[in-house]
């Protein structure tokens, strides 16, 4: 079953980040992922604010964390750590 990648993230470092976000995006359509939403207008209506919201779908759970763990992705990560604070879950889409 397809999963959705969701991420929350307070940029930092701007431009540290801004060599995560060139890098990850090439590493996310390598695992299959295309982005839903990324960065676009929101409303926050529970939780913790985050002024980044980002949204990717991969084919399967299996897919977006092979993403996430391969070395193309943790380079990128690389670039986030210290730049951000961030949130990310996986969830299965049950259609």
């Amino acid at each position: 079953m397809p999963a959705l990648w969701i991420a929350h993230v307070t940029v930092t470092d701007a431009e540290a980040y801004g060599r995560y976000a060139k890098l990850a995006g090439p590493a996310i359509a390598a695992h299959g992922g295309s982005f839903v939403a990324r960065g676009g207008r929101y409303v926050q209506l529970e939780g913790r604010d985050r002024a980044r919201n980002v949204v990717a779908r991969f084919p399967s759970v299996e897919a977006a964390e092979a993403c996430y763990n391969s070395p193309d992705y943790q380079e990128a990560l690389s670039h986030a750590r210290g730049a951000s604070e961030r949130d990310l879950v996986i969830v299965e889409i049950t259609e």
